[in-house]
């Protein structure tokens, strides 16, 4: 799997994303694209700023929290297109991928709504940009090996995640910590009998 370079799509699917699970959010984001581009087609996000935001709500409602998400979604889209680098399309995000890193970063976390981890996504989902995105499942994996500080806020998850991840390997890294959350590092019950990161880990040692 690598960079899809399509990064206002990931941009929406992690607001879409929030307080619900993976197959909500793709029939949400399905219904959004039934809603508002052609057959198959992307989705015209002029038309879904443009929009009454009780129509996108209804297209995103099996998403949950619609209401929510709608607004966030509109006004997301309504300062992308106030700072457009291009005139002739206000919506593109297309500059990030030869832009700073930095620079890409605090400009998708200024958005409504969007955090590190957003951030994340999008830089390294969309570009392969050296980024690891810190959710639930890879936070609690990384404090359990000992990886993060205790009490560490989710920006500095996020940097020391990335200062141990060898260049290259980001997307991986995620995908291997994230599907370890969910296969067997679960929340409550850790499979710790499973596991195969038992022995080097000091939460199982405990």
């Amino acid at each position: 799997m690598g960079p899809h370079g399509r990064p206002l799509d990931e941009l929406i699917l992690t607001v879409l994303s929030q307080s619900t699970n993976d197959r909500n959010r793709d029939v949400a984001f399905l219904r959004l694209r039934e809603r508002f581009a052609a057959p198959a087609g992307p989705i015209d996000y002029a038309a879904v700023l443009a929009a009454p935001v009780t129509e996108v709500e209804q297209a995103i409602r099996p998403g949950g929290i619609s209401r929510v998400k709608s607004a966030r979604i509109q006004a997301i889209l309504a300062m992308i297109s106030s700072s457009a680098r291009d005139p002739e399309n206000p919506l593109s995000l297309d500059w990030m991928r030869e832009a700073p890193l930095s620079e890409s970063r605090d400009y998708l976390c200024a958005l409504p709504g969007v955090g590190r981890k957003t951030a994340a996504c999008v830089l390294l989902f969309s570009y392969g940009l050296p980024e690891v995105p810190v959710d639930t499942h890879v936070s609690r994996v990384g404090m359990r090996l000992g990886l993060f500080r205790p009490g560490a806020s989710f920006d500095e998850l996020h940097d020391q995640m990335l200062s141990l991840t060898p260049a290259g390997q980001e997307l991986e890294f995620h995908v291997n910590l994230l599907r370890h959350g969910r296969r067997t590092c679960h929340a409550r019950t850790p499979a710790c009998g499973e596991c195969a990161l038992a022995r080097m880990c000091p939460s199982r040692q405990r």
